[in-house]
């Protein structure tokens, strides 16, 4: 979608939200991660007030959609800092005191390492991580919603990779 003349007209607007509403909520859950869906949709509405305000702001120098992607990345990890504060911690001797069976509860517990792990990656790759195997986006998508080359998407991943194998080696967690 080319830059619409106004996004103040609310019919270009409308057109604006329905065009990048899917690939903005991806980005934004993929960095505040798995089972945050209710934050990642107040992230993508504030992302979408954001670009109304600053529409004026849009220079041309990329495309719309990356330059709202930007806003969507910025707003994110705004939100994941602040979340951090705000969010209740389960301590693992309250899973272990659930009435669960053994392997359910090897599974929760090898979920929330991993999970625990994913945290600890930077933002990019954590990013990239959860675009692909959580969203299911390709390389092309994920290129695209960052910007970057398919290649250095896929060099993202591989690095990725690398560090979460290696955060879960070092907490023996593998």
């Amino acid at each position: 979608m080319e830059a619409p003349e106004s996004l103040r007209d609310p019919e270009e607007f409308r057109r604006f939200v329905e065009t990048y509403s899917d690939r903005v909520f991806r980005l934004v859950a993929s960095i505040l991660g798995p089972w945050r869906d209710a934050d990642a949709e107040e992230v993508v509405q504030e992302v979408f007030l954001r670009a109304w305000q600053r529409f004026g702001q849009f220079r041309g120098e990329s495309s719309i959609g990356t330059w709202l992607y930007r806003i969507a990345w910025t707003q994110a990890l705004n939100r994941k800092r602040t979340a951090r504060l705000r969010l209740p911690h389960l301590p693992l001797e309250t899973l272990a005191e659930s009435p669960s069976k053994e392997e359910e509860m090897t599974s929760v517990i090898a979920r929330r390492e991993v999970a625990a792990a994913v945290e600890e990656l930077p933002d990019l790759y954590r990013s990239v991580l959860l675009l692909h195997y959580w969203m299911g986006c390709g390389v092309a998508e994920i290129g695209e919603l960052l910007p970057a080359p398919e290649g250095t998407v896929k060099s993202y991943l591989s690095r990725a990779r690398d560090r979460l194998r290696s955060i879960l080696e070092k907490g023996g967690r593998r």
